[in-house]
């Protein structure tokens, strides 16, 4: 029994960087601006460590990049649009994409994106 019980601890923590690595890729956008109309193009989410990336976003015209972290199904980026700072909190999906809510710093309201991996 206690064989069974320590060879599932170690497939558990095996598991966890493999969970944290899927998040890396590219992804088609489809969100909404604050006033409700819509945006979409692509983004990409390069791997740093087990739980950090960096991320670019293709949207509306304009690039933007950021940095990037996961914590279990939360995935959340701080990133730079000209001279705009942003904030997105993701939630991780079971299909893999993210949905979530984004913001910028000193500007009233936020929009949503989904995030769709590419296959």
């Amino acid at each position: 029994m206690r064989k069974l019980v320590l060879a599932l601890a170690l497939l558990g923590i095996t598991a966890l960087p493999t969970a944290a690595q899927s998040i890396g890729g590219t992804y088609t956008v489809a969100g909404t601006n604050f006033d409700g109309s819509a945006y979409g193009g692509e983004a990409t989410i390069t791997l740093t460590s087990a739980t950090t990336c960096t991320i670019h976003w293709e949207t509306g015209g304009s690039s933007s990049d950021g940095i990037c972290m996961r914590n279990d199904d939360a995935f959340s980026t701080g990133y730079v649009m000209d001279k705009d700072i942003g904030l997105v909190v993701y939630k991780v999906m079971d299909d893999g994409s993210l949905h979530g809510l984004w913001t910028i710093a000193g500007k009233e309201g936020n929009g949503t994106e989904v995030l769709t991996p590419k296959k």
